[in-house]
């Protein structure tokens, strides 16, 4: 997929397709005022014979578009001719790449550079246009015999306006392809089933990513070396499974300075071990290892930008199967910590993994840890699919964390921390319990890892809501990858 920023002309640019702003009231963009005005107010007409509102999302395919050198035009509503808000915008984009993605066209421009979003500039507007077409054309990644056919779309370019404006979207349309392909990668990985994406694939798929980089490198922790420094909350939950358990390390050194370490779950697939779960919808475990496919879709991403930043990638990949060997409820581990875990519940097994990444994390001496988790089901309850959950020890990390994800859209929700979950964890028998009862589950799961993290400014994503869809549009989403980037680009 190619990205491009450029000044055009809508009458003279020759296109597969013009993406034109129309808005309510018969308001037209300044290109499609132009072309109604080359072409005899023929869009006007579509608005008095009421077959175009100018609502938001709403969209009309007109083909042979007469004066114009685009061979059809896209027309698509963004709502009141004052602006709109950016979830209408990024509403409308949607709804264009859903009709973009039905026509043939190979290649589109957008017109769309003068809607006016509220608080939001043409950068904004352009990184979000390109970034959501490209999503939704994208074809999934599957395993089908018959290969599905190969998106037709493949250069999007953003027509605006001149001078700093200009580079500035130029600047932006450059990120937007570079998070095309971090999400792409974030989706692949996690859309893999878990006979192929094992802890050793992820491991493999690191050093791939890393080869030849002089900025990203990688490296493996096998068992062995995990038990010498006491992972035993780790290792407890693959010890029922013939996949080894793999802790990943990736950094990127695009600056010095103390880095942000990232921490994904990477459970690649999850039946609950001796806590097994129901059958029904246990296909979809295989998306337990969305956290751990971010982390790789964000190294991607800073790789292509040259990104300059310090970044540390920390992947805590198992499989949670029941047998023999496996851990029991009642079961009692040590943490690399040295904290001793009660396991109540081996399905609350992310905690577990996750706990002794957290403080591998340490040894860095990083200025902030960020773990991504597809950590409870709690959080999804609490807050859908439209935004992960945010806990954090500190405000500031919190604060730049949420305004990143209200940036992009990909938007996160903080919740609370307090000492009165934490009491929930106490165990008769060891530090603390891994489970907290049903109250407050995705809660008392972020209460269970604060306890590690004492030592740096922390976030947990819980996203176990947004990582990945369900019903006909089963498959990852690739998010929580813009929030992270803007995060570590800094929040503009």
């Amino acid at each position: 997929m190619e990205f491009h920023a450029s000044h055009a002309d809508v009458l003279k640019q020759k296109s597969h397709c013009a993406l034109l702003a129309v808005l309510e009231g018969g308001k037209l963009s300044a290109a499609a005022e132009a072309l109604d005005a080359a072409s005899g107010g023929s869009l006007q007409k579509l608005f008095k014979n009421g077959d175009l509102k100018g609502e938001v999302g709403e969209t009309l395919v007109l083909h042979g578009a007469q004066t114009g050198a685009a061979e059809r035009l896209l027309l698509v509503g963004f709502g009141k001719p004052e602006g709109c808000n950016p979830s209408e915008y990024r509403r409308a984009i949607d709804s264009a790449a859903r009709a973009l993605k039905k026509t043939g066209s190979k290649n589109v421009h957008l017109f769309c550079e003068d809607v006016q979003v509220a608080e939001r500039d043409e950068a904004w507007k352009a990184e979000q246009a390109c970034l959501l077409i490209a999503q939704r054309v994208q074809p999934a990644t599957t395993l089908k015999s018959k290969k599905p056919n190969a998106a037709k779309l493949n250069d999007i370019t953003w027509c605006g306006s001149q001078g700093e404006a200009l580079s500035a979207a130029r600047k932006a349309v450059k990120t937007a392809a570079a998070l095309s392909e971090g999400m792409a990668l974030t989706r692949e990985l996690g859309n893999l089933p878990g006979n192929i994406c094992t802890p050793t694939y992820l491991a493999k798929e690191a050093k791939k990513l890393a080869k030849g980089s002089k900025s990203l490198s990688a490296e493996v922790l096998d068992e062995k070396q995990m038990a010498e420094l006491g992972m035993g909350s780790l290792l407890s939950v693959s010890a029922g499974s013939k996949e080894p358990a793999q802790l990943i390390v990736m950094h990127y050194e695009g600056a010095k300075g103390k880095p942000v370490v990232l921490v994904g779950k990477g459970i690649t697939f999850d039946t609950g071990g001796i806590s097994l779960k129901p059958g029904a919808g246990m296909d979809e475990m295989k998306f337990d290892m969305c956290g751990a496919a971010s982390v790789f879709g964000v190294m991607k991403t800073l790789e292509l930008l040259q990104a300059k930043v310090n970044v540390v990638g920390i992947v805590a990949a198992a499989e949670n199967m029941p047998s023999g060997n496996a851990t029991k409820p009642g079961d009692i581990v040590t943490s690399m910590s040295g904290k001793t875990i009660e396991i109540l519940n081996t399905d609350a097994e992310g905690r577990l993994v996750l706990c002794d990444a957290l403080s591998y994390a340490e040894r860095f001496k990083p200025r902030a840890v960020v773990d991504i988790a597809t950590l409870t089901g709690a959080c999804v309850i609490a807050l859908g699919n439209h935004a992960s959950g945010l806990y954090s020890n500190q405000d500031e990390l919190a604060d730049a964390l949420l305004a990143a994800g209200e940036y992009t859209g990909d938007r996160a929700w903080r919740m609370p921390l307090w000492d009165e979950y934490k009491k929930q964890l106490e165990s008769n028998f060891a530090d603390l319990a891994n489970i907290g009862g049903r109250e407050g589950g995705s809660i008392t799961a972020a209460c269970f890892l604060a306890h590690f993290t004492e030592n740096y400014p922390w976030a947990h994503l819980d996203i176990a809501g947004t990582a990945w869809l369900s019903g006909q549009e089963k498959g990852a989403t690739g998010r929580p990858v813009p929030l992270l980037v803007n995060y570590l680009l800094g929040n503009r």
